[in-house]
């Protein structure tokens, strides 16, 4: 992908002409001559340079990396790739740089902001594609390439309204290049309500449905139809719960009215129903091991199950001092900087995979009090999908069992914390002091972690799924839901549970759904969200999580098991309020534009 640098920008979205154009791709450089040395017209009218530019606001919109404000820039933590996994409730992290994120968990947000920011970014790149949307139609380039860069310019547009509109709630739509000359009330607007951003990303995207590839192998990566059809798919059902649980405030600038629920679960609904009609997606299946095809799954590039994804091949490792770190970060140790299990699953995450016959998978650690246990014991049963996203006690990785035991009980029956035991380590290999997972979703165990160059790294292969077919599935049980479809509903959200390899519900209830949604999702970025629309956060962000310790048993080499109580720290526990359902716009863009209102709460 190429990069954008050297715009001019304020703090309320005002984008002045950019100065200064460096295009990268993902393998080569592409092209490092000044855009501005080029004459314009020979820019619109070149489509290796139109489509550079393009490629520019792709790789700046780095919320299609899980969120993350930035991935490339070694002045900025290329590991907030894992803060909105952070922030909820699947995982604490471990990292030694894991502080910018988790001091809004404990501490809440503040007028100042910080926490997963998207707003002077997505602005430039607005910027980019509004200049694209005005000047091609006038180009000498060809109608097909006009006709669909276009179309993939506005479906970024869209998209990054929706990423900026799930956290700020209503915001400026520009949608034209803003011009010195232009009157006060364009250059500093105000928010337009959440409603109107909701719709015109729900607009923009019908409206280039026919003018995107139905599925363009020879230039993946981009947008197809059905990538356009999942963003109104997902931000409809957005729209459509905030519509149901929210509360409208200044004016309807934040919250949707509730008379609106209904038509935003149908047009997701109807979104999610074309991707599934098309017959072009399936649910991924193909190894017979349950839990082994659902790890190929987010290993496998390309599969039927993708819909719309970023790319790696491992070359991000040329940017300087920085790239796609995803593995090196999540693995377990050794790793090259004693950095490993950035993300460290909490018990009650775990507990939410039920078991294959559909039992709750909860622990009942007063019955296994005193009891020694093998692991294969303890996860006998328990949905594929669980043991396919953490690893924990005993999973196998580069060809030995990981050991997270904290603890070694001696022949008399004591426990001892430190050094050995006949020969044996008191602690296994991993963070002890953890919670007794980490993610193994996504983590390739071909890539050699232990090395700290820069390819070690940096160079992670692993591309990163925007949108994908169970998702859709689940967008489509939801909405089904909430429009009293339950059978049609049911039958979507069986076919995951189906894949995943568990029992068939009969019934359906809005807690089944939000919990399939849950784990099929889970670190993909979706859960800190699906938290907010719900309006549930307060409850679930709130509470102090738990973790799971195994202690050795010299003898037996079996483990009793206990429960970490309060790992987010007694003193602070995790905070969740009203006004977090919205980011603060800051004390930084309300000064700059008095016509931008704070949200309520801060």
């Amino acid at each position: 992908m190429q990069t954008l640098a050297n715009h001019k920008t304020n703090s309320i979205g005002r984008v002045l002409i950019p100065c200064l154009l460096v295009f990268f791709s993902a393998c080569n450089v592409l092209d490092k001559e000044p855009l501005d040395v080029i004459p314009e017209t020979i820019v619109w009218n070149d489509e290796k340079l139109v489509d550079a530019y393009l490629t520019g606001a792709y790789l700046n919109t780095t919320v299609l990396h899980n969120e993350a404000d930035d991935v490339h820039n070694s002045g900025k933590p290329f590991f907030s790739i894992f803060y909105v996994n952070n922030v909820s409730d699947e995982s604490k992290s471990t990292s030694n740089f894991s502080g910018n994120a988790y001091q809004f968990k404990v501490n809440g947000l503040k007028i100042n902001g910080g926490l997963l920011e998207y707003w002077e970014r997505p602005y430039k790149v607005i910027r980019t594609l509004n200049e694209i949307i005005e000047n091609l139609p006038s180009s000498t380039v060809s109608e097909t390439f006009k006709t669909q860069k276009i179309a993939e310019a506005r479906f970024l547009r869209a998209f990054n309204y929706f990423y900026m509109v799930k956290r700020y709630g209503g915001l400026p739509l520009i949608l034209k290049v803003q011009q010195d000359t232009d009157p006060q009330e364009a250059l500093y607007p105000k928010r337009n309500t959440e409603q109107e951003v909701y719709d015109f990303i729900i607009a923009e995207g019908k409206a280039i449905l026919d003018d995107l590839p139905e599925i363009d192998d020879t230039n993946w990566g981009r947008p197809s139809r059905y990538a356009a059809l999942a963003l109104i798919s997902r931000a409809a059902l957005y729209a459509g719960s905030i519509a149901a649980y929210g509360e409208v405030d200044l004016g309807g600038t934040i919250g949707i009215e509730r008379g609106q629920a209904t038509r935003y679960y149908e047009a997701s609904l109807e979104a999610s129903s074309q991707i599934i009609d098309g017959g072009q997606f399936q649910l991924y299946n193909d190894n017979p091991d349950k839990t082994a095809n659902f790890r190929e799954l987010f290993l496998t590039k390309r599969n039927t199950e993708v819909i719309f994804a970023v790319q790696h091949d491992g070359s991000d490792k040329d940017y300087a001092g920085a790239g796609w770190a995803y593995d090196y970060f999540q693995c377990p140790f050794p790793n090259g900087w004693a950095n490993g299990i950035h993300d460290a699953p909490y018990l009650e995450f775990a507990e939410a995979f039920e078991y294959i016959d559909g039992r709750p998978g909860t622990i009942d650690f007063d019955d296994l009090q005193g009891q020694l246990i093998t692991t294969g014991e303890l996860w006998a049963g328990k949905d594929p999908r669980f043991l396919a996203t953490v690893y924990t006690q005993d999973t196998k990785w580069q060809g030995r069992n990981l050991d997270f035991y904290n603890g070694i009980r001696q022949e008399d029956g004591t426990v001892l914390t430190t050094g050995s035991y006949k020969g044996v380590l008191a602690n296994g290999d991993q963070k002890v002091t953890q919670t007794g997972f980490g993610v193994l979703k996504y983590l390739d165990e071909k890539k050699d972690n232990g090395n700290s160059s820069t390819a070690g790294i940096f160079g992670s292969t692993q591309d990163f799924i925007v949108f994908r077919y169970a998702e859709i599935l689940l967008n489509y049980a939801e909405a089904a839901y909430a429009l009293g479809r339950d059978d049609d509903a049911l039958d979507a959200l069986n076919q995951v549970r189906k894949r995943a390899g568990i029992s068939q519900l009969t019934s359906l209830t809005l807690a089944r759904i939000q919990n399939e949604r849950r784990v099929e999702l889970a670190f993909e970025g979706h859960r800190y969200w699906d938290l907010r629309r719900w309006r549930i956060a307060e409850d679930y962000l709130s509470r102090n999580q738990s973790g799971i310790r195994y202690i050795l048993d010299y003898t037996t080499r079996k483990f009793l098991v206990e429960k970490r109580l309060n790992l987010d720290g007694a003193v602070n526990p995790p905070i969740f309020e009203e006004q977090h359902y919205y980011f603060p716009i800051t004390l930084a863009r309300t000064a700059n534009n008095p016509n931008l209102v704070e949200n309520p709460g801060y």
